[in-house]
Protein backbone atom coordinates (compact mmCIF):
# COMPACT_ATOMS: atom_id res chain seq x y z
CA UNK A 1 0.00 0.00 0.00
CA UNK A 2 2.91 2.53 0.96
CA UNK A 3 4.67 2.20 -2.44
CA UNK A 4 1.15 3.15 -4.51
CA UNK A 5 0.62 6.19 -1.87
CA UNK A 6 4.45 7.04 -2.76
CA UNK A 7 3.99 6.54 -6.29
CA UNK A 8 0.86 8.98 -6.01
CA UNK A 9 2.38 11.86 -4.15
CA UNK A 10 5.49 11.44 -6.53
CA UNK A 11 3.35 11.98 -9.07
CA UNK A 12 1.88 14.94 -7.97
CA UNK A 13 4.86 16.41 -6.91
CA UNK A 14 6.59 16.11 -10.10
CA UNK A 15 3.31 17.80 -12.00
CA UNK A 16 3.91 20.02 -10.02
CA UNK A 17 7.37 21.03 -10.25
CA UNK A 18 6.91 20.36 -14.67
CA UNK A 19 4.20 23.36 -14.06
CA UNK A 20 6.50 25.83 -11.86
CA UNK A 21 9.39 25.22 -14.88
CA UNK A 22 7.32 25.92 -17.39
CA UNK A 23 6.16 28.97 -16.13
CA UNK A 24 9.19 29.96 -14.90
CA UNK A 25 10.92 29.24 -18.78
CA UNK A 26 7.82 31.13 -20.12
CA UNK A 27 9.07 34.18 -17.95
CA UNK A 28 12.17 34.70 -20.11
CA UNK A 29 9.61 35.63 -23.22
CA UNK A 30 8.02 38.33 -20.91
CA UNK A 31 11.15 39.75 -18.90
CA UNK A 32 14.69 38.78 -19.20
CA UNK A 33 15.55 40.65 -15.93
CA UNK A 34 12.51 38.83 -14.13
CA UNK A 35 13.53 34.95 -15.34
CA UNK A 36 16.93 35.83 -14.56
CA UNK A 37 16.43 36.81 -10.95
CA UNK A 38 14.25 33.85 -10.98
CA UNK A 39 17.18 31.30 -11.82
CA UNK A 40 19.38 33.37 -9.58
CA UNK A 41 16.83 31.64 -6.39
CA UNK A 42 17.33 28.13 -8.13
CA UNK A 43 21.59 28.17 -7.46
CA UNK A 44 21.57 28.26 -3.38
CA UNK A 45 21.90 25.32 -1.25
CA UNK A 46 18.26 24.96 -0.78
CA UNK A 47 17.49 24.35 -3.84
CA UNK A 48 20.09 22.10 -3.63
CA UNK A 49 18.66 19.82 -1.65
CA UNK A 50 14.91 20.38 -3.55
CA UNK A 51 17.17 19.00 -6.46
CA UNK A 52 17.86 15.81 -4.35
CA UNK A 53 14.39 15.68 -3.89
CA UNK A 54 13.41 15.80 -7.25
CA UNK A 55 15.90 13.88 -8.79
CA UNK A 56 14.64 11.29 -5.57
CA UNK A 57 10.62 11.34 -6.77
CA UNK A 58 11.68 11.13 -10.24
CA UNK A 59 13.87 7.83 -9.97
CA UNK A 60 11.14 5.95 -7.22
CA UNK A 61 8.33 7.44 -9.19
CA UNK A 62 9.64 5.66 -13.13
CA UNK A 63 11.36 2.12 -10.82
CA UNK A 64 8.12 1.82 -9.24
CA UNK A 65 6.36 2.90 -12.76
CA UNK A 66 7.65 -0.35 -14.49
CA UNK A 67 7.07 -2.80 -11.36
CA UNK A 68 4.04 -2.04 -11.94
CA UNK A 69 3.94 -2.50 -15.77
CA UNK A 70 5.44 -6.04 -14.77
CA UNK A 71 3.00 -6.85 -12.16
CA UNK A 72 0.23 -6.03 -14.52
CA UNK A 73 1.68 -7.39 -17.53
CA UNK A 74 3.79 -10.30 -16.68
CA UNK A 75 1.97 -13.92 -15.24
CA UNK A 76 3.87 -14.30 -11.99
CA UNK A 77 3.81 -10.49 -11.17
CA UNK A 78 0.95 -10.09 -8.34
CA UNK A 79 2.69 -13.36 -6.73
CA UNK A 80 6.86 -11.53 -6.74
CA UNK A 81 5.48 -8.10 -6.39
CA UNK A 82 7.39 -8.16 -3.01
CA UNK A 83 10.58 -9.15 -4.51
CA UNK A 84 9.86 -6.36 -7.70
CA UNK A 85 9.30 -3.70 -4.61
CA UNK A 86 12.57 -4.29 -3.06
CA UNK A 87 14.10 -4.44 -6.36
CA UNK A 88 12.65 -0.58 -7.01
CA UNK A 89 14.14 0.19 -3.65
CA UNK A 90 17.74 -1.38 -4.79
CA UNK A 91 17.99 0.77 -8.20
CA UNK A 92 16.52 3.78 -6.38
CA UNK A 93 19.01 3.62 -3.44
CA UNK A 94 21.81 3.20 -6.41
CA UNK A 95 20.85 6.14 -8.25
CA UNK A 96 20.35 8.47 -4.94
CA UNK A 97 23.75 6.96 -4.00
CA UNK A 98 25.41 8.13 -7.22
CA UNK A 99 23.59 11.33 -7.85
CA UNK A 100 23.69 12.95 -3.98
CA UNK A 101 27.37 13.07 -3.36
CA UNK A 102 27.75 14.89 -7.33
CA UNK A 103 24.90 17.09 -6.40
CA UNK A 104 26.81 18.34 -3.17
CA UNK A 105 29.98 18.66 -4.75
CA UNK A 106 28.68 20.85 -7.26
CA UNK A 107 26.65 22.92 -4.85
CA UNK A 108 29.46 23.25 -2.35
CA UNK A 109 32.15 23.10 -4.36
CA UNK A 110 33.78 20.29 -2.76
Amino acid sequence: MWSWVAHRVTGVGIFFFLLVHVLDTALVRVSPEAYNAVIGTYKTPIMAFGEIALVAAIAFHAFNGLRVILIDFSKGGPKNQKKLFWGVMILWLIVMVAFVPRQLMHTFGG
